[in-house]
């Protein structure tokens, strides 16, 4: 009769060793050290092959240096006067509406692909949004900040 115990806990034994393994083992299961194992290896090998090729070039490359090469490069037009002149804030000015204007759009459509399970309270928030949104339209139309005066 002892061994017969003996037996089942040994068996039971088992059961919750391999239960464990199991757990551990287990594809569903997140965060473990295993799983960033793939992105280690392709950062790995990017960084070495963008270093490789920096390296390969540097090397490898001809190093002639002449007046053409050293000159910058301006969409190949010919430059002329000194770069430090003063420069209209205007262009600044659209260029950040247009950042500030251009990101509140990604806000539509994160609303258009939700719109189903959002409901009709979605549906509210995204009208409230848009009042804020036009209201800053119509406070940088008011103000001049699109006029283009020099």
């Amino acid at each position: 009769m002892r061994s017969f115990f003996i037996h089942i806990l040994i068996f039971v034994n088992q059961n919750n060793t391999m239960l464990l393994l199991n757990t551990l083992l287990d594809a569903n299961t997140t965060g473990a050290a295993t799983d960033y194992f793939p992105i280690g290896v392709q950062l790995f090998f990017a960084i070495g092959f963008v270093a490789t090729m920096i390296g390969l070039s540097h090397i490898i490359g001809p190093k002639r240096k002449t007046a053409d090469k050293l000159e910058n490069f301006a969409s190949g037009i010919e430059s002329h006067g000194d770069a430090r002149q003063p420069l209209a804030i205007k262009y600044f000015l659209v260029a950040i509406l247009f950042v500030l204007f251009d990101v509140e759009v990604i806000f539509f459509y994160l609303y258009a692909v939700n719109f189903k399970e959002l409901g009709w309270t979605g549906f509210g928030e995204v009208l409230l949004f848009t009042a804020f949104f036009l209201i800053g339209f119509f406070y940088i139309i008011k103000k001049g900040a699109l006029t283009w005066e020099d």
